[in-house]
């Protein structure tokens, strides 16, 4: 009786929350409605797949109310870029913090609190402040696994798309050509590297200088291999010398760093399979091995 009392109690404070801020979250204000009035929307519209409108938009606006530090914040915009968000999707990001930071803590309060009658017991609030703890931190793990996973590929693609620019200059393109060449190769069409080139190529081609779009492509990706690439690019034609030569050798020695990563993760497989070693296979093949003799033994004592 006292959970359903409860229950009603938090639906009610809840639908009044709602019918509060409905004014301020989807309202809009008489000013706004007569200019819309005056251009009104086309019947088709183009949205990106797999995104709701409705949900971004809400998240936007809670995460816009988020203030952290002019520095904290730009972290987390250049870490969206690197893992292959917009920029403006640094709102949605902080509303989906403060959304499961509040979410959390009342579902173990409705779930597990509630039946217990603990809802403001010490039991029940260090639970609820380690869920709130969770749901703030579990977009920003995710935002990291996503950036490194990210930037991972575009490591192992660089020494490929390398070596294709490397043909293409040694054929007779120009730098710029040869970028775009690169990318148009049906193996690199979803690759992120070559989307990120494809950028580049469009800066350049709208009148910004090859090295500036290059040093604005390291920066979104935030991989200290392209950095050098475009370090080496800047230094190649500032002194003149062979960019064929130059690319052939940058290709080689990523290749060759590529394979020192593969040889040093072989090397601590052998570390690390020793715990399920020790936990799983070895007492199973003690059961096996002295499973038969312990029966014998057994036998010979009767």
């Amino acid at each position: 009786m006292l959970y359903l009392i409860a229950l009603s109690v938090f639906a009610s404070v809840m639908l009044l929350a709602v019918a509060l801020s409905h004014r301020f979250l989807l309202g809009r204000s008489t000013v706004a409605r007569r200019l819309e009035s005056f251009f009104p929307e086309k019947s088709e519209t183009i949205t990106r797949p797999g995104e709701s409108g409705a949900w971004a938009d809400k998240l936007s606006r809670l995460g816009a109310q988020v203030k952290l530090p002019e520095k904290e914040q730009s972290k987390y915009v250049r870490m969206l870029v690197a893992a292959g968000c917009r920029r403006d999707a640094v709102y949605p990001f902080f509303g989906s913090k403060v959304l499961l930071a509040c979410a959390l803590p009342l579902l173990y309060l409705l779930l597990l609190a509630g039946p217990a009658n603990a809802y403001f017991s010490s039991r029940a609030i260090l639970p609820m402040a380690a869920c709130a703890i969770v749901g703030y931190l579990a977009p920003s793990y995710w935002l990291l696994k996503r950036m490194k996973k990210r930037q991972e590929a575009i490591f192992h693609t660089l020494p490929d798309i390398l070596d294709l620019v490397t043909i293409c200059v040694e054929a007779g393109l120009s730098m710029d050509a040869a970028l775009v060449r690169a990318t148009e190769i049906p193996q690199f069409s979803e690759d992120p590297l070559a989307l990120e080139l494809k950028v580049a190529t469009m800066e350049v081609r709208a009148g910004k200088r090859r090295i500036d779009a290059l040093k604005d492509l390291a920066e979104r990706t935030m991989v200290d291999d392209v950095r050098l690439f475009v370090t080496m690019l800047a230094q190649t034609e500032r002194f003149g010398t062979s960019l064929s030569q130059s690319l052939r050798s940058f290709a080689d020695e990523l290749r060759t760093k590529r394979r020192q990563i593969a040889e040093e993760a072989a090397a601590k497989t052998t570390i690390k399979i020793i715990f399920p070693l020790i936990l799983f296979i070895f007492p199973a093949l003690l059961v096996v091995i002295l499973g038969p003799a312990l029966i014998q033994i057994n036998k010979v004592l009767k």
